[in-house]
């Protein structure tokens, strides 16, 4: 029975891992420009205006969780998304989301009539 709740368990962290790895703007952010193809992390770094030493650390985080592959062409690294099943992971969230803002949206318009 040990073994069961030892595998479960391991298998909580490992999603949790996962969400963490998605859990920050600026990798979701990452995630979206990589979907449309691979880019070299010199033009990710040109398209996000932040440090090449900032998208790095991100950049492994999202490699590590399995959810981008890189390749290097002789100097530059590219990127690219591993597995376009993460959208499907991605975009129920986002259906989620609008609808709470949706409904937020409604609670501020009622409010503002009293």
């Amino acid at each position: 029975m040990r073994e069961k709740s030892n595998s479960a368990d391991m298998a909580y962290k490992v999603k949790a891992d996962f969400l963490r790895a998605l859990s920050h703007p600026l990798r979701l952010k990452i995630i979206e420009i990589l979907k449309h193809g691979e880019k070299s992390v010199g033009t990710l770094v040109k398209q996000l205006g932040i440090q090449q030493s900032s998208l790095s650390r991100h950049l492994l985080a999202l490699r590590d969780a399995g959810i981008l592959k890189s390749r290097q062409e002789r100097t530059t690294v590219f990127y690219s998304v591993q597995d376009h099943d993460v959208f499907h992971v991605l975009r129920p969230i986002a259906v989620m989301l609008r609808k709470k803002f949706k409904e937020s949206e409604s609670v501020l318009f009622n409010l503002s009539k009293e």
